[in-house]
């Protein structure tokens, strides 16, 4: 357990700083925002780029993991779909559900998988993300669709948007350049590594900035629906794929820290475009990021027991 709370400790003290700076307006209400958008669209993506491209994918089970990983992620998105009549959530709350349940924060995820397993894990993170942005994103956009909060404009902008989601474009570009064999020749491996390596600590930062403590007082239905999918059940689901299927203890690893993360703080800008619930989204995010802190350690310390 210890060496879990050493891994994980440090990157719960950058969100928390980020929670502060938030709370404080530090530097200034617009900083925040130019600043996620920076990570989003051009620090992440180098990391992505970086691991990927240069990385022996060779010695990650990629099967395995696909199993695992969506396997989870299938089973519970036809099991919300299943208990859906029995939630009595109006449509866009269920939405939100919906995302709080599957999303993920990839920073965290990344962050927390180099932590405990250096290089090894940061590879077999990026192999997560490469199988999980892409089928998270039709599955929740298809979530709309079904609930029928989009109109058609929304409709065709949000599949246009997957097209262009930096994060797919980033683990496609990767791949292309590992199997290629071109890899990042020249300055360009030290250049993109440099900027991949900003990513994870402003990215956990923005995480806690992003946090909405006035959103924790919404203790609803949908809320206790999705934090139960997201941090017991999915969790629990893939550490048995993933003993059944026999991941070795890396793989196995960052394959729960993944399935037990907390939603992803995007989740509520695509609530307000796509017509969400937002403030169920805001308190999804705040109190699973919060709880997260507890249960991620002990989903972890229970593998490795």
């Amino acid at each position: 357990m210890s060496g879990v709370q050493a891994a994980l400790g440090p990157l719960f003290l950058l969100i928390l700083l980020g929670a502060l700076l938030g709370w404080r307006r530090l530097p200034s209400d617009t900083f925040w925002p130019a600043m996620e958008r920076l990570i989003y669209f051009l620090l992440f993506p180098a990391m992505l780029v970086s691991t990927l491209a240069t990385a022996d994918v060779s010695r990650v089970p990629i099967g395995q993991v696909a199993i695992v990983l969506l396997g989870g992620i299938g089973a519970f998105a036809a099991l919300l779909w299943w208990v859906k009549p029995w939630l009595g959530l109006e449509a866009p709350a269920f939405t939100s559900v919906f995302q709080g349940a599957l999303r993920f924060n990839t920073y965290v995820g990344v962050a927390g998988a180099a932590a405990l397993h250096g290089q090894p894990g940061a590879t077999v993170a990026a192999v997560a993300v490469a199988l999980m942005v892409p089928t998270i994103n039709v599955l929740c956009v298809a979530s709309f669709i079904a609930a029928g909060t989009l109109g058609p404009s929304s409709l065709s902008k949000s599949l246009a948007a997957l097209t262009r989601n930096p994060l797919i474009l980033a683990c496609v570009a990767g791949i292309a350049l590992n199997l290629s064999g071109i890899g990042l020749p020249g300055w360009s491996e030290r250049a993109v590594s440099l900027l991949g390596r900003a990513a994870l600590p402003l990215g956990l930062v923005a995480v806690g900035v992003a946090l909405r403590p006035r959103a924790l007082l919404r203790l609803d239905r949908g809320v206790w629906s999705a934090n139960l999918v997201k941090l017991a059940l999915m969790p629990a689901v893939v550490l048995a794929l993933g003993a059944l299927v026999g991941l070795d203890p890396v793989s196995r690893d960052v394959t729960l820290l993944f399935a037990a993360l907390p939603t992803a703080t995007s989740a509520y800008i695509l609530a307000r475009q796509l017509g969400g619930d937002a403030e169920l989204m805001a308190a999804l995010i705040t109190g699973q990021t919060l709880l997260a802190m507890l249960s991620l350690p002990l989903w972890l310390s229970l593998a490795g027991g």
